[in-house]
């Protein structure tokens, strides 16, 4: 059942926004039985009722679907509360600029969570004219590689994708202070203050 919408859910959406069983029902067109049994888990919307139910409810199907409804908090929009996703099917990498249901590949996928660099990852990083000439000391086979590089200031991102048996290094220009994060297809996200 949690890979559908939960009573749960239903009853906490329809609470909030201050509707009845009796009011949902008459939205949406069906009994307010119907509806008490959603919420008590006796019975299952049919799923051609979910894009109508989370129309009323004012939340994406996403959001209705996996039961976590997403708040915007992020008001000014700092960048520096990006969030970065990589699908594991077809890695596709993708980046936010605060909190989102991403899915991609019919996956709803988790924000990584960036860890500091470790002993096996080095990152080398050499000024060269205007701009700054970025090594990640890692092999880069099929099977174990660098997927991407990204610079993330108060203003800006700038985020360079990596192939298998390609080389990992690429120039940025690095302004102002932010965080340099790396990306192994094995180990993880794994960030660095710059």
């Amino acid at each position: 059942m949690n890979t559908y919408i939960t009573g749960s859910t239903i009853k906490r959406l329809r609470e909030a926004k201050g509707i009845t069983q009796t009011q949902l029902a008459e939205q949406i067109g069906v009994s307010c039985k119907a509806v008490s049994k959603w919420e008590t888990a006796k019975g299952l919307p049919d799923i051609s009722l979910i894009e109508p139910l989370s129309l009323i409810l004012g939340v994406s199907v996403m959001e209705l679907m996996s039961g976590d409804t997403v708040i915007n908090k992020n008001i000014s929009s700092n960048i520096l509360f990006s969030k970065f996703y990589v699908c594991p099917v077809c890695g596709n990498a993708i980046h936010t600029t605060g909190e989102t249901v991403i899915s991609c590949c019919g996956i709803t996928l988790p924000p990584l969570e960036a860890e500091e660099f470790d002993g096996e990852h080095t990152v080398t990083i050499e000024t060269v004219e205007d701009e700054h000439f970025i090594t990640v000391n890692h092999e880069m086979t099929k099977k174990h590689f660098i997927s991407f590089v990204a610079f993330v200031t108060c203003d800006r991102v700038q985020f360079v994708k990596f192939y298998p048996e390609g080389n990992a290094e690429t120039r940025l220009q690095l302004r102002g202070k932010g965080y340099l994060y790396v990306y192994c297809n094995k180990h993880g996200l794994m960030k660095q203050k710059i």
